[in-house]
């Protein structure tokens, strides 16, 4: 088996990996990412991001990108609306471009990111089979391919289901109590014009009846599309999604009451595919282990209904490497320093999620929702 030294070694290039590597970058130091998926085209990165002032442009400061970031924003995504299931809308508020959330395409993002690292920075194809200790701070990670390295410090940025969090935590994430069946309508002002009307311009919730369904305009011309609903662990499996119609039918029966523009978000899709939202305890946090942390989901995945996730995971990258680089030749003080800021913040917005879950989906979600946008304009 071929082993490799890699001082800093990021597993998972998603959003906060990037980042991490970025920022270090930007600060003279180099990284190696390690990635499972194929090249960066080889699958959509699906879904737009509101990304917020606090964290996510606040990463992208540090990365140098916020300039560029500010290029691939999509105008009138800010735009919202909050309907009943019977179709009434209850709040719409339009995009002025004053708001501190901008809407981006997940894609887009990511390529901005990419496209700032130096060549060779990625491993693609490297699916995490195992990591240990080696002491003194230093791991060994091996690869279904047969291949193996060994590093320094080992950031975890693999996502909900980590390979690397077991070196430092026996949480797992657990279900949340609900599913997803996600859709997309492609080319919607053409081929779907009922449900690009309903939809809008941006951001899109209805909810009523502890269901619920939240939906985006993509830059491409397409809504994607997301109908939640309380279910049982197991639901999903007892339907069959790659009979589109069967899926469809099973999906709207739990929606029998309400409004047919509503319904035909998913009675109209061009693809459907099932989701259950986990979530790790709320407070997650572990003891200092030496030459390892974790960052985004790896060390915090929640439910989306703060629309933190993805923000958290690109603030996490930058602070990550910002202590690094303030900490030259003192890995363990970084880590601490990273992780002390990392806890709290982190808690937070998990409670946050996990509050608005409940509130979303508790019996007066809708009420509680029309509150929260008409009398909170600062939270929005």
């Amino acid at each position: 088996m071929s082993t490799s030294h890699f001082p800093i070694a990021i597993i998972g290039a998603g959003l906060g990996g990037l980042t991490a590597a970025r920022v270090l970058h930007v600060n003279g130091i180099e990284s190696a990412i390690f990635e499972l998926e194929a090249p960066a085209a080889a699958r959509t990165q699906g879904g737009m991001l509101d990304i917020h002032e606090n964290n996510g442009q606040k990463a992208l400061h540090a990365a140098g990108l916020h300039d560029d970031f500010l290029k691939i924003v999509h105008e009138g995504g800010q735009a919202m609306r909050l309907l009943g299931s019977d179709g009434t809308v209850h709040v719409a508020e339009e995009d002025d471009g004053t708001g501190g959330r901008p809407e981006v395409d997940r894609g887009d993002l990511r390529d901005l990111l990419l496209n700032s690292l130096p060549d060779g920075t990625i491993h693609w194809g490297r699916k995490v089979t195992g990591a240990r200790a080696l002491g003194d701070g230093r791991h060994e990670v091996t690869f279904a391919d047969g291949s193996a390295i060994t590093t320094d410090l080992l950031i975890g940025a693999d996502g909900a289901w980590s390979r690397i969090r077991p070196l430092v935590s026996n949480a797992w994430p657990a279900y949340t109590g609900i599913s997803f069946v996600e859709t997309d309508l492609f080319d919607a002002d053409t081929r779907h014009p009922r449900s690009a009307a309903v939809i809008g311009g941006g951001f899109f919730i209805a909810l009523g009846g502890e269901r619920g369904v939240l939906a985006h305009r993509e830059t491409d011309g397409s809504l994607h599309v997301y109908t939640a609903l309380k279910a049982d662990e197991g639901w999903l499996d007892t339907v069959d999604f790659t009979d589109q119609a069967a899926a469809k039918a099973a999906a709207l029966a739990h929606f029998e009451d309400w409004d047919e523009g509503l319904r035909g978000l998913v009675a109209d899709a061009d693809t459907i595919t099932p989701r259950r939202i986990h979530a790790l305890p709320v407070g997650h946090r572990w003891d200092r282990v030496p030459g390892v942390t974790l960052l985004g989901d790896a060390a915090h995945v929640m439910s989306p209904f703060a629309g933190e996730g993805a923000n958290l995971a690109m603030l996490d990258g930058a602070e990550l490497a910002l202590t690094i680089a303030a900490h030259p030749g003192d890995t363990e003080a970084a880590l601490a320093a990273y992780e002390e800021a990392l806890f709290p913040r982190s808690e937070e917005s998990a409670a946050e999620s996990a509050a608005n879950l409940d509130t979303m989906f508790g019996e007066r979600g809708l009420e509680q929702m029309v509150a929260f946008f008409t009398s909170s304009p600062a939270a929005q």
